[in-house]
């Protein structure tokens, strides 16, 4: 027994004189830890190898380790080729080799087979050319006619909704669309950048137009309207994204142009419905992503900055201000040759702040947007329901202009301008198979401190042929938030349940928020949407999807026209089942 332990102490001794140890931390091109990595040392003198895998936090430790020169390599699906470094191993001296990886890019396709059933890329010399088609069928209990500029589907509750019926049901889980993008490197670490998206509506082939659903709708009684929504689509040729610019690999990336809003970018990833508009309340509505206003998520004229140190991640964002801001008076009796051309002020800007931390992530957002536009219901005309505002003839401030019309009223739109302010906070928690997401938004609204005129210039260059400065007799104020699971069974059908809930306050005065004093959509009130759906991937492109949606408003939320007295909802509810599939390239 006494030879066996001294023989143990011996080897033990020997080795420790013989080896060492060697750990690092793994990470990818962004600074983002790398986990469940397989690490390989091989011995270059001997032939032998020794592995292991990185843990949550990216880190790997091999010990005893024998002396040698050693090549080290870290593998992972997804990622490309493994990193590589040679060192030198010395009796006693523990060894620490940090390895960054790339992430792995698509093989450019080489058949329609293998475009159809596989994920590679459609690239040729560096530019790669993406997209999706979404298109279902559905039900809506509560709904109207839809039209070929509606680019959204039908499940949340709509304010002039009467009828069920069945209706084909677009862009459920994506928006159809088309795009190409590319990234050349110009230098060692250092890319050039640009994207370049638009969205479709797979049923009509036109162009995404959120506006113009407003626009065929004027004059209208309501009992004829289709869909009406408001966005930041608005027929452009690039109503997604269009912007360029410089990549490095330490210093982060700088962009300008057409850009998603941070928030949007949030919204995208913290949602559990990834903003799919048949079944998430925040991807259809877009008061979140767009920090107060739909048309908001998207911003022109943007100056875009993204940089990623280890686990933690940071983003700001400025956009310059553009277009026209038509012509103003504060006079309640005016006309066109007493008002005053007015500059546009619709500057913005935001930041966002976020990180990862083994399987939970999180960020944390503020944004701030001047002369707002909220687009929410068509101009009334001789056939719409009597009421003082939104006319046929030009107004401002709600007084309609005295006189000839300033602009045509024909194609345009009527506006309510607020200064807007937003913060995010949102989580994300990975437990295979579950991800657990949960978000908080609250958003604050003014009257604008520099007011638009008559003639200013809207998305898609729409102009506003009414314009309400005034809509605010204390601030606004909305908080929205959301919590859902996705469950994946055996990596291919992913199932999804979600809730979200918008709440407003009592921004007029007086209230008349009673059933004597009759409410307005200026009362506080409440919307309600929850869901539920299941998506299975037949191939990496190909899957398809069912579920249903039911969504339900109160108090100010459920009056139909933000003006007294106020027109309710025809119905405050609305149940929407979808089924379709989706195929991504």
């Amino acid at each position: 027994m006494l030879v066996a332990s001294l023989w143990w102490l011996c080897s033990v001794s020997a080795g420790a004189q013989t080896s060492a140890t060697l750990s690092g931390r793994v990470t990818d091109s962004t600074g983002s830890v790398v986990a469940g990595a397989t690490v390989t040392a091989n011995n270059l003198d001997t032939g032998a190898s020794q592995t292991a895998v990185t843990s949550g936090a990216g880190q790997y430790e091999m010990v005893a380790v024998p002396v040698g020169r050693y090549e080290v390599r870290a593998a992972k699906q997804g990622f490309a080729d493994e990193a590589r470094t040679v060192i030198s191993l010395a009796v006693g001296k523990d060894a620490a080799v940090d390895i960054r990886m790339q992430v792995k890019t698509s093989d450019a396709c080489v058949s329609g087979h293998e475009f159809a059933a596989t994920d590679c890329a459609l690239t040729w010399h560096g530019i790669t050319l993406y997209g999706a088609y979404d298109v279902g069928g559905g039900w809506v209990s509560h709904g109207l006619p839809e039209n070929g500029y509606n680019y959204e589907g039908a499940s949340l509750v709509n304010r002039n909704g009467y009828q069920h019926r069945f209706l084909i049901a677009p862009n459920n889980l994506q928006q159809t669309g088309l795009g190409i993008r590319g990234k050349e490197e110009f230098l060692p670490g250092w890319s050039v950048v640009f994207n370049a998206s638009t969205g479709i509506n797979p049923q009509s082939g036109l162009l995404a137009d959120a506006s113009k659903t407003q626009i065929i709708n004027n004059g209208l009684p309501r009992a004829s309207y289709s869909y009406t929504i408001d966005g930041a689509r608005a027929g452009q040729p690039f109503n997604d994204e269009i912007y360029g610019g410089i990549s490095s690999t330490h210093f982060g990336t700088l962009t300008f142009g057409r850009q998603r809003a941070l928030g949007t970018d949030a919204m995208l990833q913290y949602d559990p419905g990834g903003g799919g508009y048949a079944f998430s309340y925040i991807g259809y509505n877009g008061t979140m992503a767009g920090g107060g206003d739909t048309e908001d998520s998207r911003w022109d004229s943007a100056l875009k900055y993204r940089l990623t140190y280890g686990p933690a991640h940071f983003g700001a964002m400025y956009k310059f201000a553009d277009g026209s801001g038509g012509c103003f008076s504060a006079s309640a009796t005016w006309t066109a040759a007493n008002c005053t051309p007015e500059s546009a002020h619709n500057n913005a800007y935001g930041f966002d702040l976020g990180g990862e931390h083994g399987k939970l992530s999180a960020d944390f957002l503020f944004q701030h947007y001047n002369q707002a536009i909220s687009v929410l219901n068509p101009l009334l005309g001789p056939q719409s329901p009597t009421q003082p505002y939104q006319s046929t003839t030009n107004s401002i401030n709600t007084n309609p202009i005295t006189g000839v019309n300033l602009i045509d009223p024909a194609n345009t739109l009527y506006g309510i301008v607020t200064d807007n302010n937003g913060v995010i906070g949102a989580v994300k928690y990975t437990w295979n198979p579950f991800k657990f997401y949960a978000g908080y938004e609250y958003v604050w609204q003014n009257n604008p401190v520099n007011p638009l005129g008559v003639g200013a210039s809207d998305q898609g260059g729409y102009n506003l042929s009414g314009v309400e400065d005034n809509n605010l007799d204390s601030e606004k104020l909305l908080q929205i938030w959301w919590t859902g699971v996705k469950y994946t069974y055996r990596s291919k059908t992913d199932f999804t349940f979600a809730w979200y809930q918008q709440r407003q306050n009592d921004f007029r005065f007086p209230k008349e928020c009673d059933a004597v004093a009759g409410f307005r959509a200026s009362c506080a009130g409440t919307l309600n949407e929850v869901s539920g759906y299941a998506d299975h991937h037949f191939t990496k492109r190909f899957d398809v999807f069912a579920g249903i949606a039911y969504s339900y408003v109160s108090g100010g939320l459920a009056i139909a026209i933000p003006h007294g007295p106020g027109v309710p909802y025809h119905y405050d509810n609305n149940l929407a089942p979808t089924i379709g599939g989706r195929f991504a390239f």
